[in-house]
């Protein structure tokens, strides 16, 4: 029986063993007969040179560039179709290819056997979507350039990577600009996006239907919103920054369950040439939203630093900078909310209370709104209004007699300096330099 199993062994091991090949291909080859007649594991590599087509990958294959390679898509179709998993696209060029965005054009298309890709440090320009994958898992994203047309309207063009139906994608290290959307997430699960860089588009990171996933480290600048979260639960998006934005720093609607922590958020101002009624710069805009934390965020120099409306409540808001906006919480709702966790509330650069006892917080609690404001929001032609006698009599009558005040948000600890790190170390910072300078912290009301 032993013997059998030796001679069994050797036989295997004289048998010939297929190794993966290296294919060198220039422009004068025929890129497709190439690509079917690849073996699983052959690396296909591009030398300088235009190769004009729509090309299918059926091969678990490798398939690069050097210098100089470029794919011509002829301004239809996707550029490369990959059907088949474990395909690698790298280093490459690719432009042109369709701009069809109801037969999803792109640059580069999976949306059978679309797993355990590989697609990494290619540069994409075109009309349609860069790359579009859908139905797979286990995707690596990395490193790539994707770039749209922005002679064509926003709603023409497509997004630069979108992942649909996906699992346990990693998108990291990319850059995109001038598509619709810079990285657009529906009905995934699992994904991390770290890393990425996306300007001027409608949205720098658009999220739909999608839960346990990870947004973290990422710059979205001059878009309408930074980051767009739609109708998805249990998201982690931590240490991301929007600035410069026209409508949202983060958009939020229908979100539950989600950490949005250690972001930063400056600058989104609606343009004058936009503006109408009802139409301002905010820098979180939570609508429908609840059981979710938002804590060691700063939101600086927007026209409203946080919107909540429509039943967003249940809401832990705690440890956040509130900077220069001129309307720092716009609250509509009848329930009282609280607004600190555990004796620590946010920074709020309008805040004029003192802090006699050096603990870093306040002494009276802050609201940041009352019945004139709310007013206010009703009728928006009686801003003209605010600095009239009456005005600050009726606000004076309000602080005098609680009662008439209406429901609202109410931080019982605002801190005295901004967050810098934990809770316990803006204390502690802040009651060191009230003791060092040996006067109470005061701030004033920058506005």
């Amino acid at each position: 029986m032993i013997k059998s199993i030796i001679s069994l062994l050797i036989l295997l091991c004289l048998q010939p063993v297929a190794l993966a090949e290296t294919i060198r291909v220039s422009v004068e080859d025929n890129l497709q007969q190439v690509l079917d007649t690849a073996a699983d594991g052959d690396v296909i590599t591009l030398a300088a040179g235009e190769y004009t087509g729509n090309f299918v990958i059926r091969r678990a294959v490798k398939l690069q560039g050097t210098p100089g390679a470029r794919i011509n898509a002829g301004g239809k179709g996707h550029a490369l179709l990959l059907q088949n998993e474990r395909i690698r696209i790298e280093g490459l060029d690719i432009h042109n290819w369709g701009r069809d965005l109801t037969a999803q054009n792109a640059g580069i298309y999976a949306d059978k056997h679309a797993s355990h890709l590989v697609i990494r440090n290619n540069r994409l320009k075109g009309d349609g979507f860069g790359i579009w994958i859908q139905g797979g898992q286990h995707i690596k994203v990395e490193g790539n350039e994707v770039i749209g047309n922005p002679k064509l309207r926003s709603p023409d063009r497509g997004n630069g990577i979108q992942l649909s139906r996906v699992q346990h994608a990693d998108v990291s290290n990319n850059i995109v600009s001038h598509t619709r959307d810079g990285l657009y997430i529906i009905a995934s699960q699992q994904s991390v996006l770290k890393n990425n860089t996306m300007h001027d588009l409608r949205y720098g990171i658009h999220y739909m239907y999608s839960h346990s996933n990870r947004v973290q480290d990422n710059l979205a600048f001059r878009t309408r919103a930074g980051y767009a979260l739609m109708s998805s639960r249990k998201l982690t998006v931590i240490g991301n920054e929007t600035r410069d934005s026209e409508d949202y720093g983060f958009l939020m609607n229908f979100i539950t369950y989600s950490e949005i922590s250690h972001n930063r958020i400056s600058n989104v101002w609606t343009k004058p040439e936009h503006k109408v009624n009802g139409r301002d710069g905010k820098g979180l805009f939570v609508y429908n939203s609840g059981y979710n934390t938002l804590s060691f965020n700063t939101i600086d120099t927007t026209e409203i630093g946080i919107h909540l409306t429509a039943g967003s409540e249940n809401v832990k808001v705690f440890g956040n900078t509130f900077l220069n906006n001129p309307v720092q919480v716009k609250y509509v709702s009848n329930r009282k909310q609280e607004w600190s966790q555990n004796g620590t509330g946010n920074f709020w650069s309008n805040y004029l209370g003192w802090d006699l006892n050096n603990d870093g917080r306040g002494d009276t609690p802050f609201e940041p709104n009352d019945g004139i404001d709310k007013l206010v929001w009703q009728y928006p032609e009686a801003k003209v209004l605010l600095d009239s006698p009456a005005i600050l009599m009726l606000r004076w009558v309000q602080k005098q007699f609680p009662v008439l005040k209406p429901a609202g948000v109410k931080d019982s600890f605002p801190l005295m300096l901004p967050m810098t790190g934990s809770a316990e170390e803006s204390a502690t910072s802040a009651a060191r330099t009230s003791s060092t300078s040996g006067q109470s912290a005061y701030v004033g009301g920058i506005q």
